[in-house]
C-alpha cells in the first residue's frame, strides 16, 4: 500500500492575520471589553495568512446556520473537485480509476453526503464505494488514510481517494466571546486536500503505508469538539489538550514503533498536525523533536493556519513535493482530535 499522491485546494480569498484581526475587532467593537486580548490571541498563534471561502462582506448575512451550511456544500464541491483532480493527475490516474471515495469534514454536513454530490459533479464510477465521515475533527486526515489503507489492503488491485474539506470560517460564532472562540477566530482557516492511496498491485511511487494505529483516551470528550445547537457549531477547546498530549502520546508512539521493531531514533521524517503552537510544542517536546524536524508543520501553520483534518495532509503534500526524505527512511504521520484521540501512520519512504 502506498500514498501515490497528495494535493491541496485553497480558496481564492487570502488575507493576512492583521486584516482578519481588524475585521473581527470592528465586528466586536461594541461587545469585547478588552480588544488588546483579541490582538494577543491572534498574534501569538503562529499564523501569518489564511484563506477564506468568501470575502469579508460575504459573511455579514450568514446569520443562520442553515445558510452557512449551504455555502459549505457549494464550496466543498468546488474545492473537492479541484483537489481530487490534481491528486489524480499527480498519481497518473483518471477519474475512472477511483474505486473508493472517503470524505471527511467537521465543518458542514449534507445528505446525500458530499461524496454523492461529487460523484454526480465529476462523473465518478457508479460502482465506487462511498464512505462519508463526520465528527472526527482534526484527527480525520490521518484516520482517513488508515481507512483508505484498510480498503486497498483488502483490494490490492484498486485505489482509494481520501478527500478532506474544512471550511472553518463558516462555523464562526459571531456572538460568542468565550476564550476558545476568540482563539479559534485567530487560528482556523479554510481549505481542502485529497490523497490517493494505491494497493500493492497498483503502480505508485509514494511512501509505503506499513502500519496504522488508533488511540482513544477515555473520559476526555470535553477536551475538544463542537457544542452543536440551532446556532451551528460552537467550539469546545480545553486548555487540557497539551497536557493530554504530553501524558499520552509518547507512550502510544513508542508502543506503535516497538511492534514494528523500531524506536523514535529510527524515524527520520515526522508529519505532524498543525493544531496550533501549544499543540505542536506539546507533540514535539513530548517526543523529543527539535524545531527543524517539525519545520514543515510550523511553516504550514504560518501560511494557512489550522485547517482541521486537512492540516496534516497539507504537511504531507509539502514533504512529498519539496522535502522528500531519502528512500528507505522511516516516517510517522500523526494527528489528534476530538474524543480525545490520536491516529498514527507508519510510513517507509
Amino acid at each position: 500500500m502506498k500514498i501515490a499522491s497528495v494535493a491541496r485546494a485553497l480558496p481564492q480569498y487570502r488575507y493576512s492575520q492583521q486584516e482578519i484581526f481588524e475585521a473581527l475587532a470592528h465586528h466586536w467593537r461594541d461587545k469585547i471589553a478588552n480588544p488588546a486580548q483579541l490582538s494577543r490571541f491572534h498574534h501569538r498563534v503562529g499564523v501569518d495568512t489564511r484563506y477564506l471561502v468568501m470575502p469579508f462582506a460575504g459573511y455579514v448575512n450568514l446569520t443562520r446556520w442553515g445558510d452557512a451550511n449551504r455555502v459549505w456544500l457549494e464550496k466543498a464541491e468546488e474545492l473537492g473537485e479541484e483537489a481530487i483532480d490534481l491528486a489524480l493527475k499527480r498519481a497518473g490516474m483518471g477519474r475512472d480509476c477511483v474505486s473508493a471515495l472517503l470524505t471527511v469534514s467537521v465543518t458542514g454536513i449534507a445528505s446525500p453526503s458530499l461524496d454523492a454530490h461529487l460523484a454526480n459533479r465529476m462523473g465518478l464510477p457508479a460502482t465506487m464505494r462511498r464512505t462519508p465521515i463526520f465528527g472526527l475533527g482534526c484527527v480525520a486526515g490521518a484516520a482517513g488514510i488508515a481507512q483508505a489503507a484498510d480498503y486497498v489492503r483488502a483490494y490490492p488491485d484498486r485505489m482509494a481517494v481520501l478527500l478532506s474539506v474544512e471550511l472553518c470560517s463558516l462555523t464562526f460564532q459571531r456572538n460568542d466571546l468565550s476564550i476558545p472562540n476568540l482563539i479559534s477566530s485567530g487560528l482556523f482557516g479554510d481549505g481542502a486536500a485529497a490523497v490517493v492511496v494505491a494497493g500493492d498491485d497498483v503502480s505508485a511511487h509514494g511512501p509505503e503505508i506499513v502500519d496504522t494505529a488508533s488511540s482513544f483516551y477515555a473520559n476526555t470528550e470535553d477536551a475538544m469538539g463542537w457544542d452543536i445547537s440551532e446556532e451551528g457549531f460552537r467550539i469546545v477547546l480545553s486548555a487540557e489538550v497539551p497536557l493530554i498530549i504530553r501524558a499520552k502520546l509518547p507512550g502510544d508512539v513508542d508502543a506503535f514503533l516497538e511492534r514494528n521493531g523500531l524506536t523514535r531514533d529510527d524515524v527520520g521524517s515526522w508529519v505532524l498536525h498543525t493544531g496550533g503552537p501549544k499543540v505542536l510544542e506539546a507533540i514535539a517536546d513530548s517526543l523529543g523533536l527539535d524545531r527543524e524536524t517539525c519545520a514543515a508543520s510550523w511553516d504550514s501553520l504560518r501560511d494557512v493556519g489550522n485547517l482541521s483534518s486537512a492540516s496534516v495532509l497539507l504537511v504531507l503534500e509539502e514533504i512529498m513535493l519539496n522535502r522528500r526524505p531519502a528512500p528507505g527512511t522511516w516516517g510517522v504521520l500523526a494527528a489528534l482530535g476530538p474524543g480525545f484521540c490520536a491516529q498514527l501512520v507508519l510510513l517507509r519512504w
